[in-house]
């Protein structure tokens, strides 16, 4: 039977094609609004809980060092047995000759107790940085999962250790993980950082900020300190000097962004 004039026949093929169509447009409304809350929460993941996670580790740790500190006990339940600064010798300066207190007279030379090296991932000291409100563990090496993810600063190993003649190198994370050296660029010439042992308290002053430099850049963490990419920032002649690195910018590992200061007093415990 033909249809009347003007009258428009729906076929049974059409409707199914029309269904078809809206279960695949429905399906892949479904399969895009799963995919963005799986995003979400690893974005909160990220940067909410592992900071969260991280910076309470790094609080008791922090808190372990200074019990096993204040009882004068050889080893921590949290962090391990300390010793003090590795390197430290009965008979080695407190800081390199030449070296002025913040008061700007010479600092005080002082016996140290000779101390091991601490373990590999060991935290065995603290950075204060007062302008951050920062106060975190300094722990052996720089190991993603067993240093840098647990909100600790890590200490390059092969560099000098707080108070010795020659660079005290450390790294930590900008972002995620408790990022410790979020705020790093906020530092100003001038600004105080503080590395407490088992032995003594370092204070450095911040000297110099390298905005950024290649991450191969191996000359940050020199004895003597100089950028190889950028030789205009860096120092000529032997100190006692602090480095700190992180990334930059910000969410991104590319580029390296270097913080140096020199020593400038020692406080015996």
């Amino acid at each position: 039977m033909r249809a009347a004039a003007g009258v428009r026949v729906v076929r049974h093929s059409d409707r199914r094609r029309s269904a078809r169509r809206r279960r695949v447009l429905w399906t892949g409304g479904e399969v895009l609004v799963t995919g963005g809350l799986v995003l979400l929460l690893l974005v909160v993941h990220q940067v909410w809980w592992t900071n969260r996670e991280a910076r309470r580790g790094a609080g008791h740790t922090v808190a372990a060092l200074e019990r096993e500190w204040g009882s004068g006990s050889g080893s921590a339940t949290t962090a391990g047995s300390d010793g003090g600064s590795p390197g430290d010798s009965a008979t080695a300066p407190a800081v390199a000759p030449g070296t002025p207190a913040a008061s700007g007279t010479p600092a005080p030379r002082r016996p140290y107790t000779p101390a091991a090296p601490p373990r590999r991932s060991q935290a065995y000291a603290v950075l204060t940085i007062p302008r951050l409100h920062l106060r975190v563990p300094i722990a052996e090496g720089v190991s993603r999962a067993d240093v840098l993810n647990k909100g600790y600063v890590g200490h390059y190993r092969g560099t000098q250790q707080p108070g010795r003649a020659g660079n005290f190198a450390l790294a930590g994370h900008r972002n995620t993980h408790g990022e410790p050296f979020r705020h790093l660029p906020r530092l100003r010439r001038g600004d105080a950082v503080e590395v407490e042992t088992r032995s003594a308290t370092y204070t450095y002053d911040v000297d110099q900020v390298l905005p950024r430099t290649s991450a191969r850049d191996s000359g940050v963490l020199r004895p003597v300190p100089r950028s190889l990419v950028r030789p205009g920032y860096g120092y000529d002649d032997p100190g006692s000097y602090l480095t700190l690195t992180t990334c930059t910018p910000e969410f991104t590992s590319r580029y390296r962004l270097v913080v140096w200061a020199k020593l400038a007093s020692v406080r015996p415990r």
